[in-house]
């Protein structure tokens, strides 16, 4: 079903981008507000899972251990959303907003594979 989905958002998440989401109407929860620092991803990871939520994160680690270790276990896990921490240098938080925006008008972007790596889109020529 298309529609705006509740997100998760890992510490590592930029704070203009979270703000820029808030902004734009998103529900997100925030990790740092869920538990203290260097509380354990997996943790985190189980809290968005229960409560239905899209965890988004630029740790890759995330993917590599524990989304890989849910699958096998067939766990399931409403979506995760990633992208690398050089994306912050050529895209603006409304480009983020933009992106989410853009899954959200999808029927379901996490059919296929629950993990969705956000790619920047290409500068317009002109």
């Amino acid at each position: 079903m298309a529609g705006r989905f509740p997100i998760y958002a890992d510490a590592d998440i930029n704070g203009p981008v979270v703000q820029a989401l808030q902004r734009a109407g998103w529900d997100i929860l925030r990790a740092i507000d869920a538990y203290p620092e260097r509380t354990p991803d997996e943790v985190h990871f189980e809290r968005a899972a229960a409560e239905g939520r899209v965890f988004v994160t630029n740790d890759r680690r995330i993917e590599n251990n524990i989304v890989r270790v849910w699958l096998e276990r067939e766990r399931s896990f409403r979506g995760m959303i990633c992208w690398p921490r050089s994306h912050y240098e050529r895209m603006s938080p409304g480009a983020f907003v933009e992106a989410f925006e853009e899954l959200a008008r999808q029927e379901d972007p996490f059919r296929e594979y629950p993990v969705l790596h956000l790619r920047q889109k290409p500068e317009p020529e002109g």
